[in-house]
């Protein structure tokens, strides 16, 4: 990942993986980052979700500490070090710039594990919530792009200026694609949006992304038709999408499901 200009997001991780692993800070090795964060089998979790009533099913991070040591007698002390990291991330970084919680979510999420629904979940298309994502420690591309929105909802950014972006991803040629979804930002309605993605993981202009291309987007207020990466003609509601409405289900109960590699 290229470094930009005012660029304060590896401290600020850094700052959170110093106090889950309960040492001092030292100056960063990035290719140290997986092994902090890496995949540890787990199972059912039962947590405390405090929900918020602005959207019905966008929730607040907050764990007990008899939660927390549950969570590490129970599943290991990656999925604990994860939950809390998250948690740390949410608390210490609302008041930040709308910029820099961009950066702080996107580096935080791509730290996770990439892995396909079928072999983690045992299904072909399985959108997991946050907490799913989170506990598991792995997804696919869907997986990174809603836990950045709901991880991005809870810092304070408002819901219009944030759209799921479904694409189709040219990544080696014009001629292969496939599905492939991204979260977008925008600054006001009429700005370039930024591309918050797992794949080329900076954050980007649209207009920098040529190769995505757009099909819909969706937010907890619509959903959009996409020719170019931003809001198209609005052709409905979020709830219109049946893997949406599972997953809203999921985040209010919070139900973790069971994976196979559990």
């Amino acid at each position: 990942m290229k470094k930009r200009g005012n660029y304060p997001s590896f401290f600020l991780i850094q700052n959170i993986l110093g106090y889950i692993l309960d040492r001092a800070t030292p100056p960063i090795d990035k290719s140290s980052f997986p092994n902090a964060f890496g995949f540890v089998k787990s199972g059912h979790l039962i947590i405390l979700l405090a929900f918020l009533s602005l959207f019905g099913y966008a929730f607040a991070v907050e764990f007990s500490q008899s939660y927390i040591e549950e969570i590490g007698k129970k599943y290991g002390e990656y999925p604990k070090r994860r939950l809390i990291a998250w948690q740390k991330l949410t608390n210490d970084n609302k008041n930040i710039d709308e910029k820099k919680k961009l950066e702080v979510v996107n580096i935080f999420f791509n730290l996770l594990d990439y892995r396909k629904d079928i072999n983690h979940w045992g299904e072909d298309d399985y959108w997991a919530t946050p907490l799913e994502f989170v506990v598991s420690g792995a997804g696919d591309c869907e997986d990174f792009a809603v836990a950045k929105y709901f991880a991005l909802l809870e810092l304070g950014v408002p819901d219009e200026k944030l759209l799921l972006m479904y694409v189709k991803l040219n990544q080696y040629s014009k001629i292969y694609s496939q599905a492939h979804m991204v979260l977008t930002y925008y600054e006001t309605p009429q700005s370039v949006p930024l591309v918050l993605d797992n794949v080329n993981k900076e954050i980007l202009p649209a207009d920098k992304r040529t190769d995505l291309k757009p099909i819909y987007g969706f937010n907890g207020t619509g959903l959009w038709q996409a020719k170019e990466l931003g809001k198209g003609n609005k052709i409905g509601q979020a709830s219109d999408l049946k893997r949406w409405v599972e997953l809203e289900e999921r985040i209010k109960s919070g139900k973790i499901s069971k994976w196979k590699d559990e």
